[in-house]
Parts: C-alpha cells; sequence; structure tokens
C-alpha cells in the first residue's frame, strides 16, 4: 500500500514563496513519475508539475512555468514543489500523485495510482 502525504501548505502574501512536499511510503519511490495537481473551489483538479524517475526531466504547465519548480530526492522518497511569485490564483489544494513511469502520462491525472490527501494553499494579502 502506497501512502503519500503532503505537507507546507499555508497562507502566503501574493509574490511570496512555498515549498510543499510529498513523502512516499509503502513502494518503490524510484520507479514511479510524481506528479503535482491542483484544484481550486468550482474547479476540476489540473495538472501543475511532474517529475521523471530520476529527476532529470520535468514537466509545468504554462501557468506555473518559471515561477514553480518541482524536484525529487529518491533517497528520502520524497518529492517538492517550489513555488515562488506567489499570485492569488494560484490559490487551490494541492496534491501530489505517483504512478509506474510505464504507465504514468505526466498530465493527466487518470494515470497516477496514488494519490495524498491534499495541501491547502492560499495566497491572499
Amino acid at each position: 500500500q502506497v501512502q503519500l502525504v503532503e505537507s507546507g501548505g499555508g497562507l502566503v502574501q501574493p509574490g511570496g514563496s512555498l515549498r510543499l512536499s510529498c513523502a512516499a511510503s509503502g513502494g518503490t519511490f524510484g520507479s514511479y513519475t510524481m506528479g503535482w495537481f491542483r484544484q481550486a473551489p468550482g474547479k476540476e483538479r489540473e495538472f501543475v508539475a511532474a517529475v521523471r524517475r530520476t529527476g532529470a526531466i520535468t514537466y509545468y504547465a504554462d501557468s506555473v512555468k518559471g515561477r514553480f519548480t518541482t524536484s525529487r530526492d529518491n533517497a528520502k522518497n520524497t518529492v517538492y514543489l517550489s513555488m515562488y511569485s506567489l499570485k492569488p490564483e494560484d490559490t487551490a489544494v494541492y496534491y501530489c500523485a505517483g504512478g509506474p513511469w510505464t504507465k504514468v502520462v505526466h498530465s493527466t491525472a487518470q494515470t497516477y495510482d496514488y494519490w495524498g490527501q491534499g495541501t491547502q494553499v492560499t495566497v491572499s494579502s
């Protein structure tokens, strides 16, 4: 049973920064593509970022490109999402997700097998 636990969310002012972490247990973390998705109130869940197995290849939604960075530490079974220059429209519940690299299409939520419980990020003055 794979468990993903996010942390690091909170309230931040526009222009501020946050780093989310997602710790994995119970699986073979090094074989998973890891993704980040978010869901704002009244909106559908959307892709934010993803990182392939070794961390060498990353993907980003256009809305966060240049402001967000995802990385992973396979020795710690943890994936990170560093968010800079935050905007009010970044307010959402952020979820990490994982799945076998052979299966996952990085921006397609349905291809991920494992999901965290989500962490709230609120960008407001």
